[in-house]
């Protein structure tokens, strides 16, 4: 960044763009005054996120401008977890660096490497792939990235192909909504508007969720379901509106490939056995499909969640098999809101250094990582070196108990870049300043709406902290690494970020970007866009696939989510059509309970977690259980409870509540070990894979419940 970049002497304010893993991704103004953040907050031009920022980030210049910001180089001098560390130069932390990279690659070969990192910033530049040409060039272990969307992405595409499908801001034509495994008003604030406005012109809001959290309390109908049973209620609502007659023939013989087939498997799965699966009375489902089915249009939005399963990539399969049975997608506001990242046209391979990949180089999914560090998965060779950015897997990770192990082997280097001292960092060798959003530039797509965003820097790195992209360009340079691709400026990025000639950019450039902050992809208006009127999704057929032509090449993962790959990765081929898969774990005498974990009200992940603001909202870690749960455990309101299974344990504070269905109890995932005596709802939670694309099953996850 030159100092042309940054704002002049004086009050400015300048265009950014909020950071966070959410499909909100909102428009912000920041006010600085004489180099310093005073302000921030939403742009309120801005047709979707119209000003408003959530709890998460409505402070953030306090986060920029926190005392406890990492700001230079740390090297430890305590025991691995004690958070002990002196200051260092940046040079001496990269020689280090690179003369441990170095001995390893020599003596154990670089697979002995691996890096870590998801999303803790979703800038295009920033991001996900920031890494992945170094570590490739580096012959580095592939780290595979499943923990988010993996599932449901390789069904959605299965079934209707990468489209956005609904304009969110078009769901106030809806009719009918179904909100579908998602608190939107946690999760997906900015949609929220959007559907109240169609409520308010006569729309009937539906929320599908074991937890009657926020979102379900402003619904119209809400629907509780057993956790893991989705695909059930699905399968179901299809075997009703094809079995009296309520789709939409027209729409199904011109834009549909497998309805015979589809028609045929479904019959087995009456409103009566899926009753029994989901514990919805079969008169209330039968009441669903046909109100689904007669409204005109109608939409799903399918959360993040929904995947979280054993069975659910096949839990979206189905569901996304019901608008085309419909015909909701023939107007605006009808159809299916998954993903609307579908529509940016990203150059992923610019940034994924697929070219530098050699043959043969090992993958470990990150959601096994805990097993890796440890030995269990008995790598050869071994993980001697992990290198963790945009991330921080003590907490995140399942199986917490293996993470503390693995990461307090003395014989492991470990390398954090961060803002603040996170439980992972606390376990570092070297511990990198990283920039906040503020003090960086980036392009950011959206994967909640179709608007693309430009972060301007607002002020000077602090300290001496860099950017992700400037902090790759160092280590590319101290290992030796000349190729073009590690010398490229931040604006080159941007450059090569998009397909800048592509129909949907016409007239956008990242000057315009630059100048005005945001701008919407060039589609027709939310009053006139319906995809998939007429067909044209992009699947090998350009229809909607009942069966899967897809299918044959088996439970792959997509590029999105495997580091520096650019190739489908195959697997035995899955049933072409969409059927039930059960939850993996049933509840037996030992552990009864379903626990779930979604994601907190105030913070993003781990993100926040430990900013006093949104501390003060969240609260500490609470566990929803029901009355009768409760007074059947000897347990009361506000006690002090412990959760346990054979894979871990953490303590929560007991809240006894009818939001939560019997047999189910809720702790949001997000908080700290060293705030929460230790262990985090993590410690308890599944390593296994759910069907379909390696996505994780924090879902399916038996324990009990017992006094602390």
């Amino acid at each position: 960044m030159s100092v042309t970049d940054l704002p002049v002497p004086g009050t400015t304010t300048v265009h950014g763009a909020c950071p966070l893993d959410c499909p909100d991704t909102c428009a912000m103004e920041v006010t600085v005054e004489d180099g310093r953040v005073t302000g921030v907050r939403g742009d309120r031009s801005h047709p979707y996120t119209r000003g408003g920022l959530c709890v998460k980030m409505n402070d953030y210049d306090r986060t920029v401008h926190s005392p406890d910001r990492v700001l230079h180089p740390l090297r430890r001098t305590g025991p691995k977890g004690s958070g002990r560390f002196e200051r260092i130069s940046w040079d001496a932390a990269l020689d280090e660096i690179a003369a441990r990279f170095t001995e390893i690659a020599a003596t154990s070969g670089p697979e002995a490497i691996m890096p870590v990192s998801y999303l803790g910033t979703q800038g295009i530049l920033n991001g996900l792939n920031v890494g992945d040409a170094f570590f490739n060039r580096l012959g580095a272990t592939i780290s595979e990235r499943t923990y988010c969307d993996s599932g449901s992405c390789t069904a959605y595409a299965m079934t209707v192909g990468p489209t956005a499908g609904v304009d969110p801001e078009s769901f106030v034509h809806a009719r009918y909504i179904v909100i579908w495994a998602n608190n939107t008003l946690s999760t997906n604030l900015h949609l929220w508007p959007f559907v109240a406005e169609a409520q308010r012109r006569g729309a009937k809001v539906v929320v599908i969720d074991p937890v009657r959290h926020r979102t379900a309390k402003h619904a119209d109908w809400y629907i509780p379901i057993r956790p893991g049973t989705d695909g059930a209620l699905a399968l179901a609502l299809m075997h009703v509106v094809i079995g009296e007659g309520l789709t939409d023939e027209d729409y199904v013989a011109r834009y549909t490939v497998g309805f015979d087939e589809l028609a045929e498997r479904v019959r087995q799965y009456t409103p009566e056995w899926a009753s029994g699966e989901t514990g919805i009375p079969a008169e209330d489902i039968r009441t669903l499909a046909r109100e689904y089915a007669a409204a005109d249009p109608s939409v799903i939005r399918i959360g993040v969640a929904i995947e979280r399963h054993a069975g659910g990539g096949q839990t979206v399969r189905a569901i996304s098999c019901l608008p085309a049975l419909t015909g909701a997608w023939r107007k605006p506001g009808g159809g299916l809101l998954q993903l609307p990242l579908w529509a940016f046209p990203v150059n992923w391979p610019a940034f994924l250094g697929a070219e530098f990949i050699r043959p043969g180089t090992r993958v470990v999914n990150q959601w096994l990582l805990g097993r890796a560090l440890t030995g269990e998965l008995r790598l050869d060779p071994p993980i001697r070196a992990l290198v963790v950015y945009n991330s921080n897997p003590l907490v995140v990770c399942p199986e917490q108990d293996e993470m503390v192990a693995g990461l307090s082997r003395e014989d492991l280097f470990t390398v954090v870049s961060e803002h603040f001292l996170t439980d992972t960092a606390d376990f570092a060798d070297i511990v990198l300043p990283a920039t906040t959003q503020l003090e960086q530039r980036d392009l950011m797509f959206s994967w909640g709406h179709l608007y693309l965003t430009m972060n301007t820097p607002a002020i000077a790195p602090l300290g001496q902290a860099v950017p992700n992209t400037e902090l790759f360009r160092r280590l590319a340079a101290r290992m030796g690494f000349d190729e073009p691709v590690f010398r490229r400026t931040d604006e080159e990025m941007i450059e090569q970020a998009l397909d800048w000639s592509a129909p949907v950019l016409e007239g956008i450039t990242p000057q315009t970007l630059a100048r005005d902050g945001w701008a919407r992809l060039r589609l027709p208006g939310p009053d006139e866009y319906a995809p998939h009127a007429e067909g044209g999704f992009p699947t090998p057929s350009g229809k909607v696939e009942f069966v899967s032509s897809a299918a044959a090449g088996g439970n792959f993962v997509l590029p999105l989510f495997r580091q520096g790959s650019n190739e489908h990765q195959p697997g035995d081929p899955v049933d072409p059509l969409p059927h039930y898969v059960p939850p993996r774990e049933r509840p037996d005498g030992r552990y009864p309970l379903t626990l779930l974990s979604p994601k907190s009200h105030a913070y993003l992940n781990s993100s926040f977690a430990d900013r006093p603001g949104q501390r003060r909202v969240q609260g500490d870690p609470v566990l929803l259980m029901t009355p009768g749960d409760a007074a059947a455990r000897g347990l009361v309101d506000g006690a002090p409870v412990c959760v346990v299974n054979d894979r871990g344990r953490f303590t929560a504070r007991l809240q006894v509540t009818d939001d939560v269905a019997p047999g189910v109890v809720v702790c949001p995932m997000g908080a700290w070990r060293k705030h929460t005596g230790g262990a985090t709802v993590n410690a308890v939670s599944p390593s296994v894979f759910a069907d379909l694309g390696r996505a994780p099953t924090f879902s399916d996850n038996l324990v009990e419940v017992r006094p602390a």
